[in-house]
């Protein structure tokens, strides 16, 4: 079996706020865009194509919404690389565990586990800033700091 067939990679987050809040966080641009990306041409809905933007790296991403199961499941795909990401909510009392999972990686074997590190590191920090917004009101900028220089090619 090769690795890009076999690789999936979650990263997770308890976020201590209701699993409505916390969803709507994930298909609201206007909510999404002080964690995350810094332009979206829209809403998350089922069907829908939207354009995710990243000002500061002058990078973009085509986005397709396979699925979204109200306050529990959004599935998408991307382009770039092109994978699937899931969002899974699941209530934990007042609180939301939220586990991003990305999978569908291609190239090389050396490739392949490139981009599922990358993958993880970038969804980990993307929990952290959205759990810092959601329950404190603060804007990390994680996403943005991470690479002060820009990316790195």
């Amino acid at each position: 079996m090769k690795i890009q067939n076999a690789l999936k990679v979650t990263a997770q987050m308890l976020i201590r706020k209701p699993v409505p809040e916390v969803f709507e966080a994930f298909i609201d641009p206007d909510i999404t865009t002080k964690v995350w990306f810094t332009k979206s041409s829209g809403r998350l809905k089922p069907g829908a194509g939207v354009r995710w933007e990243w000002d500061m790296f002058n990078v973009g991403t085509d986005v397709v919404v396979k699925t979204i199961e109200q306050e529990k499941r959004i599935l998408i795909e991307w382009d770039d690389p092109p994978t699937e990401v899931e969002w899974l909510f699941t209530p934990r009392g007042d609180a939301t565990l939220v586990k991003v999972s990305n999978w569908g990686f291609h190239g090389s074997d050396d490739e392949v586990v490139a981009q599922a590190i990358d993958s993880k590191g970038g969804f980990t920090t993307l929990l952290a800033g959205a759990k810092a917004w959601l329950e404190h009101g603060i804007v990390l900028n994680v996403v943005r700091d991470q690479y002060p220089d820009g990316i790195p090619k």
